[in-house]
């Protein structure tokens, strides 16, 4: 009945709520200063993120449109368009066990990244601004309700886990990740539990500790973290990764190890192999040596090259024997699966090439 309020006196209530970036608390808060009960804001919130549906006339839909849907096989990568002109690029990828399929959704924090990562597509944009939390959480809300499902029919997937591996490196615009994180954590709303979502940095030391400090807050706790090490030194490191001049492997490594882990939990060590850089047999045995006491899984990352790429794809023999060697000096060691690469939606291959000629917007936007 309160919700008739807002019919009367619309003149009071110029702009509407956005829920995008609201956990229940926020939006409730939001209601109560628009004279709206909690029980009908908790119905408004539910009806908006579990079913995708504007339940009042106080909320506002502010999905960004999808603007294109691009199909590898099982893969789904997915463009939405901000009022801006610029673009956010998100994948849904599928994850095999068993018999049972269940789905990954990649999700960007910045358009464009700064790390200028020498294999990365994304980093030959260079930063063109960071994401609002509510933009980060449209690629979900996207991805949940809207996206073309072409397998089961209709739109929209179940989302089971969500990574920040897209666009952008998360420490750089951490405000919004941690608000973002909150809201899809919220089990009021999206309902991804904290244990199903990770976030990967390049290696931000301060930014690292950050997120160890929301780790240790109530519903947080088993928030997970991967490190893309990618070299097994800082010669090598600073050559593909120009971050680690400023920022050691060491001191990455020494901020990992006071995030609060789990007993059952080990660290995700990313590592991205490129043929003739970082994937020699001495390479190997020195990577297991940096990560000897540290409870980690080292996720060997088969390279996907980007466009114009000075190096190649390692074949799969390459790819094993490096897997191989691992295993053989005692470290935790998997193979990620290459999904996507045909449609430049596989790890590393994100990023519009026409937005790498537009002038570089406001990077406030989304502070």
């Amino acid at each position: 009945m309160r919700d008739r309020r807002w019919n009367r006196g619309a003149c009071r209530y110029a702009v509407p709520v956005d829920l995008l970036p609201n956990t229940l608390e926020d939006t409730a808060a939001a209601a109560q200063a628009l004279e709206i009960s909690r029980h009908r804001a908790r119905e408004v919130h539910a009806a908006w993120f579990r079913e995708g549906r504007i339940a009042a006339p106080w909320a506002e839909d502010r999905v960004a449109p999808i603007e294109r849907t691009t199909v590898d096989h099982d893969t789904v990568k997915f463009t939405m368009r901000l009022p801006d002109g610029l673009e956010t690029e998100s994948v849904v990828i599928p994850m095999y066990r068993d018999e049972r399929i269940t789905r990954t959704l990649c999700v960007s924090s910045q358009v464009g990244c700064a790390m200028g990562c020498g294999f990365c597509e994304t980093a030959q944009m260079g930063l063109m601004r960071n994401l609002t939390a509510g933009e980060i959480v449209a690629q979900w809300f996207a991805a949940r309700h809207r996206v073309e499902n072409p397998y089961d029919g209709g739109r929209g997937f179940h989302i089971k886990n969500i990574v920040f591996m897209g666009m952008g490196e998360p420490t750089d615009n951490i405000d919004n990740v941690l608000q973002a994180i909150r809201v899809l954590a919220d089990h009021h709303g999206a309902g991804v539990p904290a244990a199903n979502i990770t976030v990967s940095t390049v290696g931000r030391a301060a930014g690292v500790r950050k997120l160890a400090a929301f780790a240790e807050q109530t519903g947080y706790r088993k928030l997970n973290i991967a490190f893309s090490l990618n070299a097994p030194n800082d010669r090598i490191r600073t050559e593909i990764m120009p971050i680690t001049r400023a920022e050691p492997v060491s001191g990455v490594l020494d901020a990992l190890k006071a995030w609060p882990v789990r007993r059952s939990a080990v660290f995700c060590m990313e590592y991205v192999l490129i043929p003739g850089v970082n994937d020699a047999p001495e390479h190997c045995d020195e990577v297991c040596e940096l990560l000897r006491d540290l409870k980690c899984s080292l996720n060997v990352i088969p390279y996907n090259p980007r466009r114009n790429s000075p190096w190649r794809a390692p074949t799969e023999d390459e790819t094993a024997a490096f897997v191989a060697r691992a295993v053989a000096n005692g470290q935790f060691c998997k193979r990620r699966g290459t999904k996507g690469r045909n449609a430049m939606a596989a790890c590393g291959q994100l990023g519009n090439e026409n937005i790498r000629k537009r002038k570089f917007v406001d990077l406030r936007v989304g502070e």
